[in-house]
C-alpha cells in the first residue's frame, strides 16, 4: 500500500530530483539499525548457547535412558543356576539383584481335565439338538464341587450339528477356558476336551433337550460327570505342588510368579524326594562390559563440556549450568551411591572401576573392577538395579538435576534462561520496528509541509519575475 503524502509529494517535488519518500524510509531505517543490529547479534550468540546447552542435555539423558534399558534388560543382574536343571526354568526380575541359595521339590505339576467322550462312527456324524450346559468346579473323586465364581456355559446345539462342528462351538464359545477337537482313532471318532490348568478348571457336562435316546445321535449321549464316569476322564485338573526351602507352596499354573528375589518358576518335572539347589553366579563378564561402556559415554559428555565451555568465544563459558555439571562430574567416581553397604561391599562408582584423571577425563580401572568382583560379587550385581540406589539411579539424577528446566543452575535452567531472552529480544525487535515506522511517517509529513513551502515560495517567485519581466518589456 501507498504511503501517506507520497503522492502530494512526487506532486509538489516533481522536478526537485529528491525522492521524500524513500528518503524518509531511509532516514528512519538508518536510525534504528545499530539497534536492530546489536539485538540481532545478541539473539545469534544466545542461539549458540541454546544450541550447545540443549547438545548436552540430550546426550546426558541418552547415557540415562540407555543405561536404565541395560540394567532393565537383566544381562547384569545375577544368573540362577539349578543342580538338576530339567526340574524348572527359572528368570528373574529385570532390575532384581537377587542373591541366596534355595531348595527346590516339586511333588505335583498342574494340568487341566482333558475328556474323551463315547465313541461316534465319525466325526460328521450328527450329535443331535439341545443345549450342552458345562459347568466349572473341582472335580474330585466322584464329586463336582461347582466354582461359582465361573461363569457356566450353555451352547445352542440344532440339529444339524456333527461332532465336528460342535467341538468348534464349545472352542469358540468359552472365551478360551476349552479348546475341543474330533480325534479319529481305532475306537471310531471321539469328541476331546481339554481345560485350562488348575484343580478349579474341572468341568462336567449337562446336555439337555435330547430325544432320550441316549445313542449316538442324541445330545445326551456327551453327558458326562465325576460319579458315572465310564473312562471318559482322561486328565484330571490339578495345581502344581513344589516345596520352596521346604514350605509348600500351590500354584493353578506351572508358571509361578510373586516368588522371593522376583524369580519366576516354570515347572517342567517333579523330583520327589530328590530336592535340587538353587543358586545365582554374578554376570562379572556383563558389569565389566557395562563400565567400559559407561566410562567411554561420560568423556563424550566431557568432551562435548570441554568443547562448549572452554576457550575465549566459547558457547557456554562462564555458563552456570556448565560449571555445575562440571562440578558434577568431577565428583562422580566418589560419590557413595549405595549408601547401606557395609564391610566389603562396594559402594562408590570408584569400587567398579570408575576413574577420574587431573585433566577431567575419566578412565577405567579394570583392576579395581576385577578386585571388587573377587571380594563381594553379590554387592557389585546389586549396584546394577532399577532401584534407588545403585549405577543407574545415580546417573539418571545426574541427568535429571543438569537438564530440570526449572533449576536455574542446570543446564535446562540455563536453556529457559536465554530462550526468554531471545523472546524479550525478539518483542524489543517489534517495539523498533514500530518506533521505526512512526519516525518514517513524521518525516514523511515533515518533509510534504517543507516541500509546500517551497511551492507556494517558487509560485510567488515566479508571479514577481513575470511582472518584472513584463514592466522591462514596457519600457
Amino acid at each position: 500500500m501507498e504511503n501517506q503524502g507520497s503522492s502530494i509529494i512526487q506532486a509538489l517535488g516533481a522536478g526537485s530530483g529528491i525522492n521524500f519518500t524513500q528518503l524518509a524510509s531511509d532516514l528512519s531505517q538508518a536510525t534504528f539499525d545499530p539497534q536492530r543490529a546489536n539485538i540481532n547479534s545478541r539473539n545469534e550468540t544466545l542461539t549458540a548457547r541454546i544450541s550447545a546447552a540443549s547438545v548436552l542435555r540430550s546426550t546426558l539423558n541418552d547415557l540415562a535412558s540407555a543405561l536404565g534399558d541395560r540394567v532393565r534388560n537383566g544381562d547384569l543382574s545375577p544368573s540362577p543356576s539349578l543342580t538338576n536343571p530339567s526340574i524348572a526354568d527359572i528368570t528373574t526380575t529385570s532390575g532384581v539383584a537377587p542373591q541366596g541359595t534355595y531348595s527346590l521339590e516339586v511333588s505335583q505339576l498342574a494340568s487341566g481335565q482333558t475328556l474323551a467322550s463315547q465313541s461316534f462312527a465319525s466325526g460328521s456324524d450328527l450329535v443331535g439338538a439341545g443345549t450342552l450346559n458345562i459347568r466349572f468346579g473341582t472335580v474330585s473323586g466322584s464329586s463336582f464341587a461347582e466354582d461359582t465364581e465361573q461363569t457356566a456355559l450353555a451352547i445352542d446345539v440344532t440339529d444339524t450339528d456333527t461332532l465336528a462342528s460342535l467341538a468348534s462351538k464349545i472352542t469358540g464359545q468359552s472365551d478360551g477356558k476349552l479348546f475341543a477337537y474330533v480325534a479319529e482313532g481305532s475306537n471310531g471318532a471321539q469328541l476331546v476336551i481339554k481345560g485350562d490348568d488348575g484343580a478349579t478348571n474341572g468341568f462336567v457336562l449337562e446336555p439337555t433337550g435330547g430325544s432320550g435316546a441316549g445313542g449316538p445321535g442324541d445330545l445326551g449321549y456327551l453327558t458326562w460327570d465325576p460319579a458315572s464316569d465310564a473312562g471318559e476322564l482322561r486328565q484330571s485338573a490339578q495345581d502344581a505342588i513344589f516345596e520352596l526351602d521346604t514350605v509348600e507352596i500351590t500354584s493353578s499354573s506351572n508358571t509361578v510368579t510373586g516368588l522371593p528375589e522376583g524369580l519366576t518358576l516354570e515347572l517342567r518335572e517333579t523330583n520327589v524326594g530328590e530336592p535340587a539347589t538353587l543358586t545365582f553366579e554374578t554376570n562379572t563378564g556383563a558389569i565389566s562390559a557395562v563400565m567400559g561402556d559407561l566410562v567411554a559415554a561420560l568423556n563424550d559428555v566431557v568432551g562435548l563440556l570441554a568443547e562448549a565451555s572452554s576457550g575465549v568465544g566459547a558457547a557456554l563459558t562462564n555458563d552456570q549450568g556448565a560449571r555445575e555439571l562440571r562440578r558434577d562430574l568431577s565428583g562422580l567416581a566418589s560419590r557413595t551411591v549405595m549408601p547401606s553397604a557395609s564391610g566389603d561391599e562396594p559402594a562408590t562408582l570408584g569400587d567398579l572401576g570408575l576413574k577420574i584423571t587431573r585433566e577431567g577425563r575419566f578412565e577405567f580401572d579394570s583392576a579395581r573392577l576385577d578386585a571388587t568382583l573377587t571380594r563381594s560379587p553379590e554387592g557389585a550385581a546389586a549396584m546394577f538395579t532399577a532401584g534407588a540406589f545403585g549405577v543407574f539411579a545415580t546417573i539418571d539424577k545426574l541427568a535429571r538435576d543438569n537438564t530440570l528446566s526449572t533449576d536455574s543452575g542446570s543446564l535446562g535452567g540455563s536453556v529457559a534462561r536465554y530462550q526468554a531472552q531471545i523472546e524479550r529480544n525478539d518483542e524489543r525487535l517489534a517495539d523498533i520496528a514500530e518506533d521505526q515506522e512512526r519516525l518514517r511517517n513524521r518525516l514523511t509529513r515533515s518533509f510534504v509541509s517543507a516541500q509546500s513551502r517551497v511551492a507556494s515560495s517558487q509560485s510567488t517567485l515566479s508571479f514577481l519575475q513575470q511582472q518584472i519581466d513584463a514592466f522591462s518589456q514596457s519600457n
